[in-house]
């Protein structure tokens, strides 16, 4: 009974990393459609979605039936529970990823209103932080999750500083405001990403801690004390 407890535990964190690879690959891809102006990459991402979608609805109904089965407790069940939590953060990732995909096709039907310098940046980051925070996930590496949570600032800047120089652009030139809504939108989408990731993150944490740090105070990232 042991062992097959043990083989169900693998299989359902083996499904999350099957479908954090998944979404991985479909967030690089936008940014790379992006970059590139590719439609035809950008078509791709949106028609991986289904798969991913599918992987959400599977991990929540194998973990329920594990708890239902064995009722896990103490790091076993935490475990099951960011499980679940996880299978919607990462869909909604890649539900991002999808709406930077079809941003880009639809910014294809005229010239990009300014280099993209600031929105790959943003994307960059918010990719390296789901990395991150998936990486932290399966070494149960409470204090790596911590960092990740705090690069979220930087995104949320990078966000506030290219919204307000696109708003200057509208203020100045109405005839402009398509495009730069395509930029927000995009620069928004990526923003919401490093938010996931932080979610990820968070998760994490109460995962190997055993408690939930999700609308705690700031200081509540500061690692515990030993002993």
């Amino acid at each position: 009974m042991q062992r097959q407890f043990e083989a169900e535990l693998d299989g359902l964190k083996q499904q999350v990393l099957a479908m954090a690879g998944l979404v991985e690959k479909s967030l690089a891809d936008a940014t790379t459609a992006l970059a590139e102006q590719d439609c035809e990459l950008a078509q791709a991402v949106v028609d991986m979605d289904d798969e991913i979608d599918q992987f959400e609805v599977t991990i929540d109904r194998d973990a329920t039936e594990f708890i239902a089965l064995h009722q896990p407790a103490a790091v076993d069940l935490r475990f099951v529970i960011v499980a679940i939590k996880l299978g919607p953060e990462l869909e909604r990732i890649a539900d991002n990823a999808v709406n930077i995909a079809e941003r880009v096709m639809h910014m294809a039907k005229a010239p990009l209103l300014k280099p993209l310098i600031d929105i790959p940046r943003m994307l960059a980051l918010a990719q390296a932080m789901v990395a991150d925070a998936l990486a932290a996930y399966i070494a149960r590496d409470a204090r790596s999750a911590r960092e990740i949570i705090r690069r979220d600032d930087e995104v949320d800047d990078l966000y506030l500083q290219l919204f307000r120089e696109l708003l200057s652009f509208m203020i100045e030139d109405p005839s402009t405001i398509t495009r730069a809504l395509d930029l927000i939108l995009v620069a928004r989408f990526a923003e919401r990403i490093a938010d996931q990731a932080t979610n990820i993150a968070e998760e994490v944490v109460y995962l190997v801690e055993g408690k939930p740090i999700r609308h705690a105070p700031s200081d509540a990232l500061e690692e515990p004390p030993n002993g």
